[in-house]
């Protein structure tokens, strides 16, 4: 079992190297699990030295990365129908209530299926362990849920994806030999 500064160190790692936050949101998480008896001073250097780390590593990455290419499938996803989000909350049952709150946002219609990851399954990508993929329809048809996880399926062996999944509703889409590399948000990712 980890130590209360040991889980931080932890989560300050994969905070730098998930892609999905800033070093100045990093110091804001690291405010939130910070306990008493924890050397602050010495996190908030960790938080420094591992996104510099992490800047350092992405000066040898490809142009393109597994993640841009996931990017794109999901942006593609998204135009077909599929309500298709990133690092949607930290477990699956936030992931549902994101696709939730995004869907009542859109017109009626706008979607007719979703598709997601959340916090916990990009913190398996960072460690080595691929990513899962969770998908559905938003009606109660059994069939349409099947076809949304074909088309997502589908879109991710396109993009060059290998693909792992049974065919049926009951398991999650799963890209065993993704190689997490996604960069550092900029202000201008921040804008958009």
């Amino acid at each position: 079992m980890m130590t209360d500064e040991e889980y931080a160190l932890d989560s300050i790692r994969k905070w730098a190297w998930s892609g999905f936050y800033t070093i100045d949101e990093a110091r804001e998480l690291l405010e939130e699990i910070v306990e008493p008896d924890d050397d602050v001073e010495a996190l908030r250097a960790a938080i420094d030295a591992s996104f510099a780390e992490k800047l350092a590593a992405e000066a040898s990455w490809p142009a393109q990365t597994d993640c841009d290419r996931l990017d794109a499938v999901f942006e593609a996803l998204h135009d077909d129908g599929i309500c298709a989000l990133q690092h949607a909350g930290y477990t699956i049952a936030d992931g549902h209530d994101d696709v939730r709150e995004v869907v009542a946002e859109e017109p009626e219609g706008t979607y007719h299926g979703y598709c997601f990851f959340h916090g916990q399954d990009v913190e398996g990508a960072i460690d080595g362990d691929g990513l899962a993929i969770a998908f559905g329809a938003l009606g109660d048809d059994p069939a349409e849920g099947l076809a949304v996880g074909q088309a997502v399926s589908a879109a991710l062996r396109t993009a060059g994806f290998a693909v792992e999944w049974d065919g049926s509703a009951g398991q999650r889409i799963a890209l065993p030999a993704i190689v997490w590399q996604r960069r550092i948000p900029t202000e201008e990712d921040d804008a958009e």
